[in-house]
């Protein structure tokens, strides 16, 4: 948890905050973060980032167009040096709120529950609820964002005795996931941010006034297209689950490549449906291949694996990773990761 210190400078911050710029991760629970603060704030622009591992340089050109005069980073574990470099050639003030175990560059603003007294690691989506004071009337944007980054807190288990028609007989986050109607809220918003910036721009412009869940699931003019893209998406998706889901072995290995990249979705649901086994999910488009990897001590593996590789980058969560190498180093890699887990 975040101190109420902690929190309430955060609020000044955002008060300060004439036009803000919040730089939020592609995922549901990057985007309910950005969402929960616009809607307590009422301005600011919010922009999702794309890149991975994190912001690179592009996004300091950006945060310039927008004439921003703050920046709020949500949910992501990186920012290279020449965005963070940008950033202070022009007096650009950083509030970076996450929660993963990373190194951030000195002088920048972090807030991270991870370096509180009491450790611990709650979504940003949680983090930016409880900075908002907890208003009931958000409380299903926070529960869309952390059921869907795997985590099932407390205030999920209220919202579903008041929700029954959203909810089911669920005992993780991903039940709620794959099995409740709230949970079919934050499947649309992550296949929804895989669009055009125009379309992405028109779902913000929707989601900023949304008052209830039902507003989403009820498809109509207003959220026609929101809906289009998660239907070509889903049907894409669910026919590359079917072959990741033949696959034997563990760890189970799956290598895909296309114009379309769902590592993340496709490692949860198949961790989710293979309990006990490791998932690595790997997306290769030209040169770079990016990896999801998912199961008990997947992080220390990953870095271990990812040890000598040229260019490679990985992080995240002790049991929730990612990593990017060369496309060239993929079989390494994996020989790596074996090793690392005592296999040879």
């Amino acid at each position: 948890m975040l101190s109420d210190k902690e929190i309430s400078e955060i609020r000044e911050h955002l008060d300060k905050a004439q036009n803000p710029v919040f730089l939020y991760d592609n995922d549901a629970d990057g985007l309910c973060s950005y969402l929960l603060l616009r809607r307590y704030l009422g301005r600011g622009k919010g922009v999702v980032v794309k890149s991975y591992p994190g912001i690179n340089e592009t996004y300091a050109k950006k945060v310039k167009e927008l004439n921003a005069d703050y920046v709020f980073i949500l949910d992501k574990p990186v920012a290279s040096k020449e965005f963070i470099e940008e950033m202070r050639e022009i007096n650009m003030p950083i509030i970076w709120i996450d929660h993963h175990d990373v190194e951030y560059p000195l002088g920048v603003a972090v807030y991270n529950p991870l370096f509180s007294e009491e450790k611990s690691n709650e979504p940003v989506c949680y983090l930016c609820y409880e900075i908002i004071g907890r208003k009931e009337e958000e409380l299903w944007l926070a529960v869309v964002g952390c059921i869907a980054d795997g985590f099932f807190p407390e205030l999920a288990v209220k919202f579903g005795k008041k929700n029954l028609e959203l909810w089911g007989n669920v005992e993780t986050a991903f039940d709620v996931l794959y099995k409740t109607e709230i949970g079919r809220v934050a499947r649309i918003l992550n296949f929804a941010l895989r669009d055009t910036t125009t379309n992405i721009v028109r779902m913000l412009k929707f989601l900023i006034d949304v008052k209830t869940p039902a507003e989403i699931l009820d498809e109509n003019e207003k959220n026609k297209f929101m809906y289009k893209r998660f239907n070509q998406i889903n049907n894409k998706y669910q026919k590359i689950l079917d072959k990741a889901e033949k696959i034997m072995g563990n760890p189970l290995i799956f290598k895909y490549s296309g114009e379309l990249s769902l590592s993340a979705d496709l490692s949860n649901e198949l961790q989710y449906n293979n309990p006990g086994r490791i998932i690595i999910v790997a997306y290769t488009k030209g040169g770079k291949t990016n990896i999801s990897i998912r199961g008990e001590n997947a992080r220390k593996f990953t870095l271990k694996a990812i040890e000598g590789l040229e260019n490679a980058t990985g992080g995240g969560h002790d049991v929730a990773c990612g990593a990017s190498i060369k496309s060239d180093d993929l079989d390494k890699f994996l020989e790596n990761f074996k090793s690392a887990r005592g296999e040879y």
